[in-house]
């Protein structure tokens, strides 16, 4: 039987492929260990959900939310309890405060590495 990881791994590099303005403009901001020398990984499978960003070594998740997420919190909120379960710290950004307020972002998510 195939792992959850590699059944979700498709989907992982079509969401890679259609990622949002947001989530682009995170990834180049975090990518090759650009924030203090820690490697995140985009689109990374978690059980049976798929995290938008992964620092493993510090086990923290960073998801980005756009205005579909309003009417889906407690989706999300359950989403963010089983990845907390798996031993991960889970914050949650909006997309907007992510492309107009990139500093506050940062400066959250290395609060988050603890």
């Amino acid at each position: 039987m195939r792992s959850r990881r590699s059944r979700l791994t498709p989907l992982a590099r079509s969401l890679r492929a259609g990622s949002t303005d947001a989530e682009r403009h995170l990834w180049r901001l975090l990518r090759n260990r650009s924030l203090v020398g820690y490697k995140f990984r985009r689109q990374f499978p978690v059980d049976r959900y798929i995290a938008d960003f992964v620092c493993i070594e510090k086990q923290l998740i960073v998801e980005l939310d756009g205005g579909q997420h309003v009417e889906a919190a407690a989706r999300d909120e359950q989403r963010s309890l089983a990845l907390q379960a798996h031993g991960f710290r889970v914050l949650r950004f909006w997309n907007d405060d992510v492309l107009l307020r990139e500093r506050e972002v940062l400066e959250e998510i290395l609060r988050g590495f603890g």
